[in-house]
C-alpha cells in the first residue's frame, strides 16, 4: 500500500485558514525572486499550476491565487500525526516522504483483515484530521505507487494479484519511478512509449541500454519488485541548500551562506545526536553549472562553529570572488565514523579535496567546551520560540535574499 498525501502543504494551509478552503493556494517561494512551487491545491491546479514549476510561471497563470512560504513545522507535526495513524495499522511502515508512506499490509493468520478495509480505515482518520490522502494497494511498490496516483484526490486504485501487467501496459513509460526525462527521450528513440512496450522488449536490450538499471526497469514493467518495507529509520546523511533571488558574488555573501546552511546541519545533527566524519559543499554558479568538494574530518562533529572555517576552505576550491552563484549547499554524512562514499548524499556529485589546516580556516572559537555552551544555548532558545527567535549575524544577512522555496526531502523533516 502507498498512502500519498494530497496537496499535503496546501491542505494543511487550507485546513488552518478555513476563509482559503474552495481557493487557490500556492505554497513556495517568491514570484519576483526566482522561487519554485512546493505544493499547490486542486484548486490551483485547475490553472496548470504544478510543483516544481517557477513561481512566475504559476503567478502568470494563477494571479491571483493564494501565496505562502509554508510552515513547516506546522507541516512536519500534521506529518508525524498521520504516520502514527500508519503505524497504528501495520508495524511495517516505510516513510519516503513528507507526504508519502508505504505500508506492508498483506493479510496473515493471526491478521486477516482485507487490505482495502484497512486502507479505507485510514483514509477515514486522515481525514479527521483535516486532509485526505489517496491510497493505492498492490503486491509491490511499484505497482503501489502508481496505483496511487490513478484517482486524486482522496482515491482508492487497487491492482488485484494477476492484473499487474494489464494494469501498467497502457501507461507511459515515464509513469515508472526510476525513469526521468532523459531515459524516457531514450526509450522514445528506440520506439518504446508505453510499460507494456517496455516489458514486452527482451530485457537484454534494455539493460544494454541501460545498464543493471535496465534489468530492474524491465523486471517493474512486468509488475514485478521484490523490494520490501524498510523500517530502519537509518539517517544516512543530513544536507541543507538554498537559492538566492540575486546572485552572490562576494566572498562574504558567500560565507554568510554557507555560515546559514552550516548551522542548519549542525543542529539537525545534535538533534539526532549524530556526528558525521564527511562534510560536503555544493555550489550552483549563475549559468547552473554545478560543483561539489567533500573532505574526510579527522573527528566525527555536529558543530558548525568547528566546521564552518573547513568549508570556506572547501569553498576557495571551487568559487573565485566575482564568480555568480545561485545555490549554496552543506551536507554531512559518514555517521558511522568512517569516511562516506555514499551515493546518497542527494545534494552532491563529489569531488575529494584535502583538508589541509590553517590558523586562517581554524574554528571560530577555539576552545571546544565554550563553542558547546554557545550550541547548547541558541538550541535551546530555538527549541522554545523557534529557528527564528536567534541567529547569528551571518544567517540574518543571508535570509534576505533568499527565493522562499523548500522541498519535501525527508531528510529535511525526520
Amino acid at each position: 500500500m502507498l498512502v500519498d498525501l494530497d496537496a499535503f502543504f496546501a491542505s494543511v494551509e487550507q485546513h488552518d485558514h478555513p476563509e482559503w478552503k474552495g481557493k487557490p493556494v500556492i505554497v513556495g517561494g517568491d514570484p519576483d525572486k526566482r522561487g519554485v512551487v512546493s505544493t499547490a491545491s486542486y484548486e490551483a491546479r485547475q490553472y496548470g499550476v504544478h510543483s516544481a514549476m517557477p513561481s512566475s510561471q504559476a503567478y502568470r497563470l494563477c494571479p491571483h491565487a493564494i501565496w505562502t512560504h509554508g510552515h513547516f513545522d506546522r507541516y512536519r507535526e500534521m506529518s508525524n500525526a498521520i504516520m502514527n495513524i500508519l503505524r497504528d495499522e501495520t508495524p511495517y511502515v516505510q516513510q519516503v516522504s513528507i507526504d508519502e508512506a508505504f505500508l506492508d499490509v498483506t493479510p496473515t493468520k493471526v491478521n486477516t483483515e482485507h487490505p482495502i478495509q484497512i486502507a479505507l480505515r485510514i483514509q477515514q482518520r486522515v481525514e479527521a484530521l483535516g486532509v485526505s490522502c489517496s491510497i493505492g494497494i498492490g503486491t509491490s511498490k511499484t505497482v503501489a505507487k502508481i496505483a496511487s496516483d490513478m484517482d486524486k484526490p482522496r482515491g482508492l486504485t487497487i491492482v488485484y494479484p494477476g492484473t499487474e501487467k494489464d494494469f501498467l501496459a497502457p501507461l507511459p513509460v515515464r509513469a515508472l519511478s526510476g525513469i526521468g526525462p532523459a531515459a524516457g527521450a531514450k526509450l522514445k528513440q528506440a520506439g518504446i512509449l508505453t510499460l507494456g512496450q517496455l516489458a514486452q522488449t527482451p530485457r537484454h536490450e534494455i539493460e544494454r541500454m541501460f545498464g543493471k538499471a535496465g534489468s530492474v526497469m524491465h523486471i517493474r514493467a512486468n509488475g514485478g519488485d521484490d523490494s520490501g518495507i524498510e523500517t530502519e529509520d537509518t539517517i544516512k546523511s543530513i544536507s541543507n541548500e538554498t537559492s538566492f533571488a540575486e546572485a552572490l558574488t562576494k566572498t562574504e555573501e558567500l560565507e554568510a551562506a554557507i555560515a546559514t546552511m552550516a548551522s542548519k546541519v549542525g543542529r539537525r545533527l545534535r538533534k539526532k545526536q549524530l556526528k558525521g566524519s564527511t562534510l560536503a559543499l555544493r555550489i550552483r554558479y549563475g549559468d547552473r553549472t554545478v560543483r561539489s568538494v567533500q573532505i574526510t574530518l579527522a573527528e566525527p562533529t555536529d558543530d558548525e562553529l568547528e566546521f564552518i572555517p573547513k568549508l570556506y576552505k572547501m569553498l576557495r576550491d571551487v568559487w573565485r570572488e566575482g564568480m555568480p552563484v545561485r545555490l549554496v549547499g552543506v551536507g554531512m554524512t559518514g555517521f558511522d565514523g568512517t569516511p562516506s562514499t555514499n551515493d546518497q548524499l542527494s545534494l552532491f556529485e563529489l569531488d575529494e579535496t584535502d583538508e589541509a589546516e590553517s590558523e586562517e580556516f581554524s574554528p571560530i572559537i577555539a576552545q571546544a567546551s565554550k563553542r558547546k555552551q554557545l550550541l547548547e544555548a541558541t538550541d535551546s532558545i530555538r527549541d522554545k520560540f523557534g529557528d527564528m527567535a536567534v541567529q547569528f549575524g551571518s544567517e540574518m544577512r543571508s535570509h534576505k535574499n533568499t527565493t522562499g522555496s523548500s522541498s519535501k526531502n525527508i531528510a529535511d523533516y525526520k
